[in-house]
């Protein structure tokens, strides 16, 4: 039975669906004015895992990761660099496109862009305006009044009056109260607009995702999911304005992985700690990435430094060493074997990664002494269900060294036939030349291999 950790209630509890063998999911995607972060590595690559797992557990996953092309900061970006905001959010869609893809991330399902959904958004908006759940401002803003919502808080474990001493944002004075938020924002000179009931304007941001996830899922689905940070406000703001405009539960489990740290210190571009996917993958591997992300609970802080990536390259090294000299095939998964077993228990009790993960060394270790097939190809296919061990033991020894301008092979030879002359001096000079360049050798019975160091 698997079991997720639902954020609404504060338990783990027994996932299930709403339509039999079928799960809806709806994942807060990025804002794209900018390169994709570590942050935005771990939403993509904790709810691929997810939709992974789902689908090799035989359900029929249906997954939504929405994309938020227009908000202020897209805005303030496209008019620094004297572009169109469509030329910003594509170019930096591409980017991200390129970054998950790296990651070992499969695209979503669907991947609905805000922009393409204002008629949704404000035929929403009326609704609420209607219900009394919201109401326009003299300055032609609409606002979502707060305490309508009976229910606000609930999902952050919030309370209104708590939320009310402790508001410290410069109050809005065209709110009735502090804690409203804004649905639609009238327009404003050198801003994109579209018309609506209340003139021309845009959309707030905690809008789009209600509007989206019922559109492309319905309005009752089975997960939600994002980032930590967007329990509050953002999915809090998003059930009060889905369930005041459906009248029934926006979702029955709502998932939130935790923050990236940086030796021990939150990520940010204030404390000089932020890191762009592009970044990290000019020193390491994606697959390391990967494997450094899945190696934590998706719930526990991820602390990021030089140091853990060493540690993950290390650690997956290790795995890939398994299967070098052993012949490996895409078998399916006899789930009765007891490793096996012990993989999807882990994966069902909330996405155990750790636990997952430690029963691949199991089996690394059951190749490494018996060098047994089976082992081998229980390690390679577990592995892969959680996008892991993708690559050829060499080609991921080598990795982008493998592009160095730089004859490695003949080099290796050229210190083999010096070694063979006894001219150890030469061979000891070769070996240093290839270590410069990022070139590791290790010699073995079977001949001299190299790897990227």
């Amino acid at each position: 039975m698997l079991k997720i950790y639902n954020t609404l209630t504060r338990n783990k509890e027994t996932f299930t669906p709403i339509q039999s063998n079928q799960v809806r999911m709806y994942v807060c995607g990025m804002t794209v004015y900018d390169y994709c972060h570590l942050g935005h590595a771990r939403v993509m690559v904790v709810f691929d895992l997810v939709s992974r797992w789902f689908r090799t557990s035989d359900y029929a996953v249906t997954y939504v990761r929405n994309i938020t092309d227009v908000d202020d900061k897209i805005i303030n970006r496209a008019n620094e660099n004297n572009e169109t905001i469509a030329e910003l959010t594509q170019r930096f869609i591409d980017a991200m496109d390129e970054d998950a893809a790296k990651l070992g991330v499969i695209r979503p399902d669907n991947e609905p862009r805000a922009t393409a959904h204002i008629d949704a958004m404000v035929e929403m908006i009326q609704t609420l305006v209607e219900r009394g759940s919201a109401y326009t401002a003299d300055n032609g803003d609409v606002f979502y009044a707060v305490r309508s919502f009976d229910g606000y808080g609930k999902l952050s474990g919030k309370s209104l009056d708590d939320l009310r001493a402790g508001e410290r944002v410069e109050v809005d004075t065209f709110k009735r109260d502090p804690l409203d938020f804004v649905l639609w924002k009238s327009v404003k000179p050198n801003e994109p607009h579209w018309d609506s009931p209340w003139g021309a304007g845009r959309p707030g941001w905690h809008i789009e995702c209600s509007a989206m996830s019922a559109k492309h899922l319905g309005e009752h689905f089975d997960i939600h999911g994002g980032g930590q940070d967007l329990q509050f406000p953002h999915h809090e703001n998003e059930i009060a304005q889905s369930e005041a405009a459906h009248n029934c539960q926006m979702a029955n489990y709502w998932m939130h992985n935790g923050f990236v740290r940086v030796d021990d210190e939150k990520m940010s571009k204030s404390l000089g700690n932020f890191f762009t996917i592009r970044t990290v993958l000019e020193q390491y591997d994606p697959e390391v990435v990967r494997f450094f992300i899945l190696r934590a609970h998706y719930r526990s802080p991820l602390n990021y430094s030089d140091k853990h990536l060493d540690g993950a390259k290390a650690a997956l090294t290790r795995l890939y060493n398994a299967l070098r000299d052993v012949e490996t095939t895409s078998d399916a998964i006899d789930w009765s074997h007891l490793e096996a077993l012990r993989f999807k228990a882990a994966m069902d009790d909330d996405f155990n990664t750790p636990e997952a993960i430690a029963v691949l060394f199991d089996l690394a270790n059951e190749v490494n002494t018996n060098k047994a097939t089976e082992a081998a190809n229980l390690l390679k296919n577990l592995a892969g269900v959680i996008g892991l061990l993708a690559q050829g033991t060499d080609a991921f020894m080598q990795g982008e060294a493998a592009n160095i301008v730089l004859d490695i092979d003949g080099l290796i030879k050229a210190r083999i036939d010096a070694k063979a002359a006894k001219n150890y001096a030469e061979a000891d000079r070769i070996r240093q030349e290839l270590a410069d360049s990022g070139i590791a050798l290790e010699d073995t019975p079977q001949g001299t291999t190299w790897r990227k160091a």
